[in-house]
């Protein structure tokens, strides 16, 4: 079967890996004579416009008519971080297959299938493979707005939120990332939000049962152990488990907490009597006091929310 490739590049990725992968893999497949066409975002969410467009002039589901028919099928290719691939998964039907090149800085949805390697080992291993694959992600319907959306790693209110947002509107960061030290960025506001954020109420159902905390800290829904660029914060989690994994963690002494991060980097955490687990096909959060969301490193203002989350697939190019 042949293939016309459609190179979606978000040239600012990961502080210009973006521009520089995106033109190590164009240059590949020219030499590789294959038909590509690029098309580079231009300003933040410019992925949702591009796909949008796509989805309805070029794109189409993989299916047995798909497979049997004469010509060029259009394989969408996204090099960018996992912000890049969740507005992509948020704008194309999941009957789309989506091949993805990381160039992000976390990485983390590429990390959970074990595809962090060069980006010509991956170009090579798209090139060979011959039928997508369904890949669980996380499935975030927020009943207070009426609004879905999906994730490739992970949503959260509290702390991690906290720190998204305040890295994301840090003026430092871009000029950090210019300088090839981005995490310098996000440990900076690491401190700040661990001072910063305090305990809050929330309640999860689940499992037909129902939980109430009165100070958690960090709530993080995820289906792959990952987040914050390697950190292991729900190691029993599979992404090829269709459920969902619910990491909270209550607000403790400040002293503590240092220790709980140390625990976190020795893989010991979850022995913490802070640290709670639960893993289901669906599970009922509801946060009654406003606190930062955050999505696949997107960061949202402070509100309350009531969420139902869920395991949906998407066909992955892999």
């Amino acid at each position: 079967m042949k293939f016309h490739y459609y190179l979606l590049i978000n040239p600012i990725a990961g502080g210009g890996n973006g521009k520089k992968i995106g033109h190590q893999i164009s240059t590949l497949m020219e030499q590789k004579q294959l038909k590509f066409t690029i098309l580079e975002t231009k300003y933040r969410l410019h992925e949702a416009k591009l796909i949008s467009e796509l989805s309805s002039t070029v794109l189409s589901s993989w299916n047995v008519q798909a497979k049997k028919a004469k010509g060029f099928f259009p394989l969408l290719v996204v090099i960018g971080g996992d912000g890049t691939l969740h507005q992509v998964i948020n704008h194309v039907s999941d009957q789309i297959p989506v091949a993805y090149i990381p160039a992000g800085s976390g990485n983390d949805f590429a990390r959970s299938l074990g595809v962090l390697q060069p980006p010509q080992q991956l170009l090579e291993k798209i090139l060979q493979t011959t039928a997508p694959r369904k890949i669980n992600i996380l499935s975030c319907y927020d009943h207070t707005t009426d609004t879905h959306s999906l994730c490739v790693n992970n949503v959260g209110i509290g702390l991690d939120a906290a720190i998204v947002h305040t890295t994301n509107h840090s003026t430092a960061k871009q000029q950090l990332y210019k300088y090839k030290m981005g995490s310098l960025s996000y440990i900076r506001a690491a401190l700040r939000a661990l001072f910063k954020q305090k305990g809050f109420p929330i309640t999860i159902e689940c499992n037909n049962q129902s939980y109430y905390f009165k100070r958690a800290f960090l709530c993080t829904a995820t289906n792959h152990p990952y987040f914050g660029g390697g950190i292991k914060i729900a190691p029993m989690a599979n992404i090829y488990e269709a459920q969902v994994d619910l990491v909270v963690v209550e607000r403790l002494p400040i002293f503590k907490i240092f220790y709980l991060i140390l625990l976190l980097l020795l893989q010991k955490h979850t022995k913490s009597k802070y640290f709670h687990h639960f893993k289901a096909q669906t599970i009922h959060l509801s946060s009654s006091t406003k606190q930062f969301l955050q999505k696949d490193g997107e960061d949202f203002d402070k509100a309350s929310y009531v969420f139902i989350l869920s395991s949906s697939e998407q066909l992955f190019w892999l």
